[in-house]
């Protein structure tokens, strides 16, 4: 386990500057060493208070509730990610939705105003995924889920390979909760958009040109 550090002045070295130091024990007053001169004494440490909230994280349908221990003046806002801890597995998570005591809504608020934190999994993701067939294939259209990880990256007019579909990307729709994207269609070649955060790949069956070339 690493040493815990703190900032705090050494009465040796330091008594009006705050300088490094490493925690030797809690027990008592907080022993410290300092790390500029090696100087051992006792000094008092401010613990930062947190606001444990409710986290319900949503993935491929399925939700999951944790807590998160957050500081009460944290600002929170719609499009955050964070790392939360479940039974099942430590999540990285987008907050889409945060919910005050009075069960309203709101796309930003401070910790110490939110009840709970509505959030969606964003690690790994599932993709929808239109696939369109090649002319004279003789496919239909189809729409499947594939499972990739998130930041994961998807351009239009390049070809990619997952769960057993070859496709050729063609138009890309963004989620609502994803920021630093300046519109939510991307259909110019070279667009590109990472997995977390697409709502539906329209893309070209590659696949079916090969079928049809094999005279399937």
């Amino acid at each position: 386990m690493n040493q815990q550090r703190v900032a705090v002045r050494c009465p040796s070295c330091s008594p009006g500057a705050e300088t490094a130091h490493e925690v030797l024990n809690r027990g008592g007053g907080v022993t410290v060493r300092c790390g500029e001169c090696g100087h051992v004494h006792k000094t008092t440490i401010e613990e930062e208070t947190t606001v444990e909230r409710r986290v319900v994280v949503s993935q491929d349908g399925e939700a999951t509730e944790a807590t998160v221990e957050i500081p009460p003046a944290e600002r929170l806002v719609v499009g955050d990610e964070f790392l939360v801890e479940t039974d099942e597995a430590i999540l990285t998570a987008r907050v889409t939705s945060l919910e005050g005591p009075n069960g309203a809504r709101s796309d930003g608020a401070s910790a110490d105003d939110v009840q709970t934190i509505w959030a969606r999994a964003v690690g790994n993701v599932t993709v929808n995924l239109t696939l369109h067939p090649m002319e004279d294939s003789g496919d239909e259209s189809r729409s499947v889920r594939i499972q990739v990880p998130g930041d994961e990256s998807f351009a239009v007019g390049a070809t990619h390979e997952y769960g057993g579909e070859e496709f050729s990307v063609e138009r890309i729709l963004v989620r609502e909760d994803a920021t630093d994207y300046e519109r939510l269609d991307f259909d110019f070649e070279g667009d590109s958009v990472l997995a977390k955060d697409i709502k539906r790949l329209y893309a070209r069956d590659e696949d079916s040109q090969a079928r049809a070339w094999s005279g399937w």
